[in-house]
């Protein structure tokens, strides 16, 4: 059983909304480098005008947790997959809340499928603002893993997380799940951080007649990658659009607003690399991506 000690990395919006979550249900300890945490401990994050108070340890010491999860920005993946490796046993359950379809793949790459869960957060946009976030609580962990030999693990984060309250949806097909937020976040937060536009403001016919031109591309993809279900993600993407409140920022409208660098990469930059791999054209997504980049040099 999952015993109640977590180690969480990456105090972003996220991050700290689930690091308010933890620390007072279980035995929570943030994973930063000594620079880092001198800086969280000088100016302390705060969470809807509350400051959050947490404890801290480095990569260079010891701990057994039973959950590590991972939510950085995509820029800091790598760091965090070395900064854990000291906390990482057998029975180590690895999730990661990560934008994107590729950060499990990596992390995977260096501790193997038997730690690592399939999951993403979705809710309400939190607002973030240098240390101070906030986000009013709606929202929940999906994970789920496409591996039967880890479906042990995946009953025990379930107990876990019923046993201290925190919302969460295990998924019967995670890669498709996955691909769904993926779709949501190409078409709804690029085209918010281009246009500067709200969840409210592309709700609207015009909005979703240029957003299913974009999910066409995705679901080509898709369907080259083999995801079952690629059919139906223009229907259920549109369906989480209208779901999202109205006056909510996509995280990365939030980044241009800023100045921060945005997470293209992960979104049009690999549907352009997947079209590639499988000779798809792709123009929304270059045209996307490019307009972000410009927009990150001002």
């Amino acid at each position: 059983m999952v015993t109640g000690k977590v180690l969480l990395c990456g105090l972003g919006a996220v991050g700290l909304t689930y690091a308010n979550k933890f620390k007072n249900v279980c035995d929570l300890k943030i994973l930063a480098d000594s620079q880092r945490i001198a800086k969280y401990k000088s100016t302390p994050p705060i969470l809807n005008d509350k400051i959050v108070s947490l404890n801290y340890i480095t990569p260079n010491e010891t701990w057994n947790p039973d959950l590590i999860i991972i939510s950085t920005k995509a820029s800091g993946l790598d760091s965090a997959i070395d900064y854990i490796k000291n906390y990482v046993n057998d029975e180590t359950i690895i999730i990661s809340l990560l934008n994107g379809i590729t950060s499990e793949n990596k992390i995977a790459e260096k501790y193997g499928w038997d730690k690592v869960i399939h999951s993403y957060f979705i809710g309400h946009s939190a607002v973030r603002y240098e240390n101070k976030v906030t986000q009013d609580g709606v929202g929940k962990i999906v994970f789920g893993s496409p591996y039967k030999e880890n479906q042990n693990k995946i009953q025990k984060l379930k107990d876990f997380f019923d046993d201290k309250n925190i919302n969460y949806e295990a998924s019967d097909d995670i890669i498709y799940s996955l691909w769904l937020k993926f779709t949501l976040n190409i078409f709804a937060n690029q085209a918010s951080a281009i246009m500067g536009l709200n969840f409210g403001e592309m709700k609207n016919e015009k909005f979703k007649t240029f957003a299913k031109k974009i999910i066409k591309e995705v679901s080509a993809i898709a369907e080259k990658e083999g995801i079952s279900g690629y059919d139906k993600l223009e229907k259920d993407s549109m369906r989480a659009l209208m779901s999202m409140v109205d006056d909510g920022k996509t995280s990365m409208y939030q980044d241009i607003l800023a100045k921060r660098k945005t997470e293209a990469d992960i979104f049009s930059g690999e549907i352009i690399r997947l079209g590639e791999k499988h000779n798809i054209q792709t123009p929304y997504n270059q045209v996307m991506y490019d307009m972000l980049s410009v927009l990150e040099e001002n």
